[in-house]
Parts: structure tokens; sequence; C-alpha cells
């Protein structure tokens, strides 16, 4: 199986649970729930991504013949040092489960990574995932019903959060939406885990200090 991959860098998780680690993301092309294409936003399923996925034309993108080629190119990006131990990647799209694969998982495990997943929770995940993370989009069926951690992006019309709350994982946290109405968002969301303590605030660091 070939693999295309927009983009894979090396900075530090900007949200969640893991935010502020040294992370090599691996960002897959290609997504369900909206062609990346502005013309079809309006009709996709998820109408506020503000991600490029498409194509292979990203820094450290390109197609991969098999697992272990991408495996051992994701490894070229991590620093020299004696860093191993730390090794962590985070698998990431558009939708990452449309490509990866238990070959891909054993690939960068015998690499030396903990593997983690950023998904929209429609594709069921392969075993031997170390972290999934999953934010679901409303009116997308979401499959995966336990994991890690659960990010909302918030608010989206149609959608409670409260809705997520008796699914199996270990953090939830609120993400607010960002765009024109971002600090309203903000406000949004700081009230709601204010009132709702099972839910945590998660900020996207990486924009506000300069990070891809």
């Amino acid at each position: 199986m070939k693999y295309k991959v927009k983009e894979i860098y090396y900075t530090l998780q900007g949200e969640g649970a893991n935010v502020g680690r040294p992370a090599v993301f691996c960002r897959f092309t290609g997504c369900n729930l909206w062609s990346g294409l502005n013309a079809d936003r309006s009709r996709a399923l998820c109408q506020f991504c503000d991600t490029d996925f498409i194509g292979t034309d990203g820094p450290g993108g390109g197609e991969f013949a098999s697992a272990e080629e991408l495996a051992r190119h994701i490894g070229e990006v991590w620093p020299d040092g004696d860093f191993d131990d730390e090794r962590f990647v985070v698998l990431t799209g558009g939708e990452p489960l449309l490509q990866v694969d238990d070959e891909v998982i054993r690939a960068l495990h015998d690499e030396g990574f903990e593997v983690g997943v950023e998904t929209n929770g429609t594709i069921r995940t392969p075993s031997g995932i170390d972290w999934i993370c999953v934010s679901p989009k409303y009116g997308a069926k979401c499959v995966v019903k336990s994991g890690h951690e659960l990010k909302f992006v918030f608010p989206q019309d149609g959608d409670d959060p409260a809705r997520y709350e008796e699914l199996d994982f270990q953090h939830f946290f609120l993400q607010p939406m960002d765009g024109p109405q971002k600090e309203r968002n903000v406000d949004m969301a700081v009230e709601y885990c204010l009132q709702n303590p099972k839910w945590r605030l998660s900020l996207q660091t990486h924009k506000l200090v300069g990070l891809r």
C-alpha cells in the first residue's frame, strides 16, 4: 500500500493533554468529511476545518511505498541526541485513519515511537495506537467511543458536548473554534467548563507562540 502524506515536521504539540510535548507530526492527505476545497465547504460535514491536507507538496511530504519507508522518514525528522526514549509521533490529517493501518503502527513502534492519532472518530482505530484523540464533528457518526482524550471544537451548531460525556475517555476538552468569532468562542468555552467541571479548556497554544 502507498501512503500519501501532506507534510511531516517536528514541533511541540499545541493542544490537549500532551500540550508542550515535542512530537513529529505526520499529516496524511484526504478526509471523509470535506474535500479540502473551499468550493465544497458549504456542502461539507465539517465546515470549520482550517487545515491544508490536499496533495503531498508540504515539507517532508510525499508518497511512501511502504510503512517501513514512511516510518524511517519520520525517524529521520526526530532530533539527534540521547532522546530516543522520548520519541512521539502524532498521525493527523485530514483524517489519518483513511490510510493508517496495522503495518504503519508496527513500523513506527519498530522505530521506537510512541504513536498518537488525531481522528474525527468516524473510522475504527487499528490496534496498537498508544494515544487516541477524537474530535467529533456534528452530523458525522462517532464510532470511536473510547480513547485517551475527546476534544470537542466549541461551539458546533446543533451539537452539545454533554452528548459525549458517557463515552470512555480519560480527558474531555473543549477547544474554542478559531475564526472571526474566536474571542466570543473562548469566553463561551471558559463559561461552559466552569459550569461543567468534567470539561477542561484546550487552547491552540502553537498558534499563540507562532509554531506550526
